[in-house]
């Protein structure tokens, strides 16, 4: 245990039935979560009230509230009474009128409330309002796309956020919703960065990446979260680059890893610290389940189940319960694992882990900045509890798909 994180005392798995006969979480444990959640959220309500209202990111501002609902929708709502759904419009609409057009990434720019805003328009059945969000966020695509404009690859603020936008839309639409020309253009500068790079160090890694010329490795600003994404891309024509430039990537990638089972933060960093999904295994972890996905070898299966067991002993982080950088955040690394595999150890982690953010705010953690948000709060927290509730299911928040 360090100064990071406190001591793991949850009992491990011991063959605890987690599920019923229909494979569905069991009873009890359902009754229980769902009175958590409806306990924070109403603390999550009375809060809201005075937040920073020119906060529209879905990294910490509205519109994260707004993907939060539109979750909550997914698992509540029924068609008589969407609830959850008009909650996640009234979030987002205002966002709508004051973006700035000055990033086009999902978390922290214009392309976040616009992608989200056109599902949602959608599903309630305003076409017009879906196809005007849509417009706007393809109309950026020319920049996002364009290797002489000064823009980093990265996932926060990068090409790749941009990118994570349209297959959002993709996912939740249909792939007739978006231009696959957009896509491919974007995939493309995003391989040519990384290739000119490579070059440019005499890099082993055949495709490099820097934000603020730092060469960072996690989910956020580096390398995972970056191949994470290109490996999304599921068009058969990008098969040879994914195989020929990225799973090498990702082989060299391995070469890193601490003896300790963890992953550094950027190239060069021999302080192992940070068990974050921004930084360290809880981000790693979806790079590896994806790309044992596409590439079917089973020495990522393995990165995966590694990944858990540093969470597991290291996990409980003193920076909060967030997504982020917190324990929910974390417990998505088991729920990854458990949906790869089928193992029954693995949702059991990431149940303890809920029963921590249970007691949400009592073990002394930091507040973070924006204790409500996404991705640093109380609502991702909120987002977590709920995917509990169809394990199977769960897909790490803006992220996963």
């Amino acid at each position: 245990m360090s100064d990071r994180e406190f001591a793991n005392t949850f009992p491990d798995y011991a063959g605890e039935k987690l599920l019923n006969a229909q494979g569905k979480i069991a009873d009890d444990l359902r009754k229980q979560l769902q009175s958590e959640i409806d306990r924070q959220l109403q603390r999550l309500y009375e809060g809201l009230a005075s937040t920073d209202p020119s906060d529209y990111s879905i990294y910490t501002g509205s519109t994260g509230i707004a993907l939060l609902h539109f979750h909550l929708s997914n698992i509540f709502d029924h068609d008589e009474n969407p609830r959850y759904l008009k909650r996640a419009l009234s979030y987002v609409e205002h966002p709508l009128r004051h973006l700035k057009r000055k990033k086009a990434t999902f978390l922290c720019g214009d392309a976040g409330p616009l992608a989200l805003a056109a599902v949602l328009y959608h599903r309630i059945g305003h076409q017009d309002k879906c196809e005007d969000c849509l417009n706007r966020l393809f109309s950026r695509h020319k920049d996002v796309s364009s290797d002489h404009v000064d823009l980093p690859d990265e996932f926060l603020f990068g090409r790749v956020g941009y990118l994570f936008a349209l297959l959002f839309v993709q996912r939740h639409l249909g792939k007739e919703y978006v231009n696959p020309d957009l896509i491919s253009e974007v995939f493309r500068t995003i391989i040519s960065s990384g290739k000119k790079l490579a070059q440019r160090e005499r890099s082993e890694c055949p495709l490099m990446y820097a934000w603020h010329d730092k060469e960072y490795l996690g989910a956020a600003h580096g390398l995972v979260g970056i191949f994470y994404t290109l490996m999304l891309v599921e068009d058969p024509v990008y098969k040879n680059v994914l195989r020929e430039l990225v799973k090498p990537s990702i082989d060299w990638l391995m070469t890193l890893r601490y003896q300790s089972g963890n992953y550094p933060s950027s190239i060069g960093s021999t302080t192992d610290k940070l068990v974050h999904w921004c930084h360290g295994a809880p981000g790693w972890v979806h790079m590896f389940a994806q790309a044992y996905k596409t590439f079917g070898d089973v020495k990522y299966l393995e990165a995966a189940r590694g990944c858990g067991e540093v969470v597991w002993r290291r996990g409980l982080l003193r920076k909060g319960y967030g997504i982020c950088h917190g324990v929910a955040g974390n417990a998505y690394t088991f729920l990854t694992v458990y949906r790869l595999t089928g193992d029954e150890k693995y949702l059991y982690r990431a149940y303890k882990f809920a029963e921590w953010c249970f007691d949400y705010g009592k073990h002394g953690c930091r507040t973070p900045d924006r204790p409500l948000s996404l991705f640093e709060g109380l609502a991702g927290t909120i987002y977590f509890l709920a995917d509990l509730l169809h394990p199977a299911d769960a897909k790490f928040p803006a992220f996963q798909l």
